[in-house]
C-alpha cells in the first residue's frame, strides 16, 4: 500500500534567514471506488483506512444500507492510483443501476459529479431525538481531538472526523486530506465496529457545508460540532434534518445553529427537548 506520508526538502525564510530544511506532507492519491466492474467516482484521498472509506462511502450515497450488502470486497494498486472494487448483488445492486453516475472529484468535494440541483440539494435523513449534552461535555469532545490527529500532528495538513460518546470519550477518529472522505471513512469505521450513533457526537476540524450535515444524518448522530464555520445552507438542512448543529468550537466555548434544545445551559441544568 501507498505511504500516506512523503519527506520533501524546502528552503525556509524565517528569522531573516534562508536555511535547507525538509518537511512531511500528506500524500493524495487518486481513488476509484467502483461496484460490479464500473468505475461510480474518483475522488483524491488519504491512501490509508480505504475499506472504512468505501464502506462509509457507499452509505453516505445510498448504494447500501448496510456493510454487509457488499458481497466482496478488494484495494487495488495500480499505477497512478488505487482502486476500490466491490461487488453488490440484489435491489442495492438494481438501485445502483438506476442512478449511477461518474464523479471525478478534487480533494475534498462532497458534491462533484451530481446532475441535478434537486440531487444536490436532496432531503437529509431525519434523525431521532438522541441525547442530550452539557456544553462542557462539547468542550472536552472538541480537546480530545488533537493528540489523536496523528497525521495532522506529522503533516499539519489534513482534516478529521471523528465520534464521541458519554461513556467512552472518542470511539473512532479518521483523517484525510478531503473533509468528505474523514467523514466517510468515519462513517465506514463506526459501521464496521457496529457502534450505535444515536447519542453520540460528530466532531469535525473542518467548515460545516450542506454534504457533512447530509452525511451526518445520514450516520444518524444528533449533534454535529466543528471548529469551523457552517454555510447558511448547511444550518438550514440541519433545522430540517433535526440536527444540533454547533460550530466555531473553541475552549472557551461555541456557537450553537441549530436545534438547540439539546445541548443543556450548563452543569447544574437539565437539557430541555429537542427544539
Amino acid at each position: 500500500m501507498r505511504p500516506t506520508v512523503q519527506t520533501t526538502t524546502t528552503r525556509t525564510w524565517r528569522n531573516g534567514r534562508m536555511q535547507d530544511g525538509a518537511r512531511a506532507i500528506p500524500e493524495e492519491t487518486p481513488v476509484a471506488i467502483s461496484y460490479n466492474g464500473g468505475t461510480h467516482a474518483v475522488m483524491m484521498a488519504t491512501p490509508a483506512d480505504l475499506e472504512d472509506f468505501a464502506i462509509g462511502f457507499s452509505l453516505s450515497e445510498g448504494v447500501i444500507d448496510a456493510p454487509s450488502q457488499i458481497d466482496t470486497f478488494e484495494i487495488v494498486p495500480l499505477d497512478d492510483g488505487i482502486e476500490l472494487r466491490m461487488w453488490i448483488g440484489g435491489a442495492e445492486a438494481e438501485r445502483l443501476q438506476q442512478r449511477r453516475r461518474h464523479i471525478a472529484g478534487p480533494t475534498g468535494c462532497g458534491l462533484c459529479g451530481v446532475d441535478s440541483i434537486t440531487e444536490a440539494l436532496r432531503p437529509a435523513a431525519i434523525v431521532g431525538a438522541g441525547g442530550h449534552f452539557a456544553p462542557e461535555q462539547i468542550i472536552a469532545a472538541i480537546e480530545a481531538m488533537p493528540p489523536l490527529q496523528t497525521l495532522n500532528i506529522e503533516t499539519r495538513a489534513v482534516h478529521a472526523a471523528a465520534f464521541w460518546t458519554s461513556a467512552r470519550g472518542i470511539v473512532s477518529l479518521r483523517e484525510d486530506v478531503g473533509r468528505h472522505n474523514a467523514l466517510d471513512k468515519l462513517a465506514g469505521a463506526l459501521a464496521r465496529q457496529q457502534i450505535a450513533t444515536g447519542d453520540g457526537i460528530v466532531l469535525l476540524t473542518s467548515r460545516v457545508s450542506v454534504e457533512m450535515v447530509q452525511k451526518t444524518a445520514a450516520l444518524g448522530a444528533p449533534l454535529l460540532v466543528a471548529v469551523s464555520a457552517p454555510t447558511a445552507l448547511a444550518v438550514r438542512m440541519a433545522e430540517a434534518a433535526g440536527v444540533t448543529l454547533a460550530a466555531i468550537a473553541r475552549a472557551d466555548g461555541f456557537e450553537v445553529f441549530s436545534h438547540p434544545g439539546r445541548i443543556s445551559g450548563g452543569t447544574h441544568e437539565e437539557a430541555t427537548d429537542v427544539a
